[in-house]
């Protein structure tokens, strides 16, 4: 493969380079000197962006168990359309991904993605925070992430003799911090609106002395915790005080939690109810801030594909959830003003590369997108099962065009 892309526009550290002519020869993309004379492609990048291969941590699947929701074909559909190079997937299925059967059936069935994925196996039986899973088996096939996915491992014995024990092979334990019991009923976030909507609500101290404690866990235990999809200031501050006083800690949040806050669920839409829920503006401000300051690393997409019973119910009755892959590049466009895209780039590549360990040559991998394209988000367009997004049927801006990964490269112009 040898392709010529140019006037591509490349992000690159802390800045979009002057358009440039780029050839890639099937391994890796460098700068055009000329003297290739076996050209296969030539693409006009003019008003693209690329950067290297995206790198998402938390994309969610329903494959085995509800398949009606996403299966990993669906899956790998939305992911290479949504111009992402790596993705890490939840063991949330039924049955759970806990043992070398469930590794091996999903390899199976990724083996075919331009996607790597990534698996995060389950750490305690059926994510029930109980018994631990057979954690050296699952790595011997070539598991290193664990975690309960979308379930907080909430006993602190448990946390502390996970991290012990994934040491053995420098594993990461991934963990949605936050405390099950401070949560319970919680609809929303607790505040004025959730008193005025008259929810339930799930307050900041859920979340916030369940980092801090899983903090102070890591520093006595030691090993490596990833906590993913961070919501709060305080939150934020016990991480960053982590990373200060040298713990291994790192940290990711939903985009959707930075485009979002509880004032939006006035009109009770089912689709804006996620764990964690909607904060408020200050909130809102400190992840801004630790995304800035490098306390939080990642940006996710947080993929949790949902069925349309599921939530087009009563707001109390639906579930938890967003579909938030094939709109996370429109959602990087909203954020582009107040971030830059190279600063947006980076947590989507380097920063979750860092966390995941991974050690690919730089620009192995290549996402290109027009950041200006108007696209309708709607049933024709829509590659998930699921369409359980405050974004369906809206024009958005922010279009993927082309992907390079594992030396194949596809055009996403359709």
């Amino acid at each position: 493969m040898a392709i010529l892309f140019k006037s591509l526009k490349l992000i690159q550290k802390d800045s979009i380079l002057a358009p440039k002519d780029y050839f890639y020869n099937g391994e890796i993309l460098r700068p055009f000197d000329g003297n290739e004379n076996d050209i296969e492609e030539i693409v006009d990048c003019s008003n693209w962006l690329g950067s290297e291969g995206w790198i998402d941590l938390r994309c969610g699947v329903s494959e085995p168990g509800l398949e009606y929701q996403e299966t990993f074909e669906s899956l790998g559909e939305v992911l290479k359309v949504s111009g992402f190079a790596q993705a890490v997937v939840l063991p949330n299925t039924a049955p759970v991904i806990q043992s070398k059967n469930e590794v091996e059936f999903v390899k199976n069935k990724v083996k075919d993605f331009i996607t790597d994925i990534h698996i995060q196996g389950a750490v305690t039986k059926d994510t029930k925070g109980d018994d631990l899973t057979e954690i050296l088996d699952i790595n011997h096939h070539g598991v290193q992430i664990f975690g309960d996915g979308i379930v907080p491992v909430s006993n602190s014995d448990r946390m502390m003799k996970i991290l012990q024990y994934l040491q053995k092979f420098d594993g990461i334990l991934f963990d949605q911090s936050y405390d099950p019991l401070l949560s319970i009923f919680g609809q929303m976030h607790e505040g004025y609106t959730s008193t005025a909507l008259g929810m339930k609500g799930i307050p900041n101290l859920s979340e916030e002395v369940a980092i801090q404690k899983n903090v102070e866990i890591l520093r006595y235990a030691g090993g490596n915790l990833h906590i993913q999809t961070v919501s709060t200031a305080k939150g934020v501050e016990a991480i960053r005080k982590g990373k200060e006083d040298g713990l291994n800690i790192t940290a990711d949040v939903s985009i959707y939690q930075l485009l979002f806050s509880d004032e939006d669920l006035n009109n009770y839409d089912s689709n804006l109810k996620v764990i964690p829920p909607f904060r408020g503006e200050e909130e809102r401000a400190a992840l801004i801030d630790g995304l800035k300051d490098g306390t939080i690393d990642a940006i996710v997409s947080n993929h949790q594909p949902k069925d349309f019973d599921s939530k087009h119910m009563e707001f109390d009755l639906a579930d938890f959830g967003m579909s938030g892959l094939q709109t996370f590049l429109p959602a990087m466009v909203k954020l582009e003003k107040e971030l830059g895209w190279p600063l947006l780039v980076q947590k989507v590549t380097t920063g979750p590369a860092k966390v995941i360990k991974d050690v690919s040559e730089a620009f192995s991998s290549l996402t290109l997108f027009d950041p200006n394209e108007a696209w309708v988000f709607d049933k024709k367009s829509n590659r998930s099962l699921s369409e359980n997004s405050p974004f369906f049927n809206q024009t958005l801006k922010g279009k993927v065009k082309a992907l390079i990964n594992k030396g194949k490269f596809v055009r996403l112009d359709d």
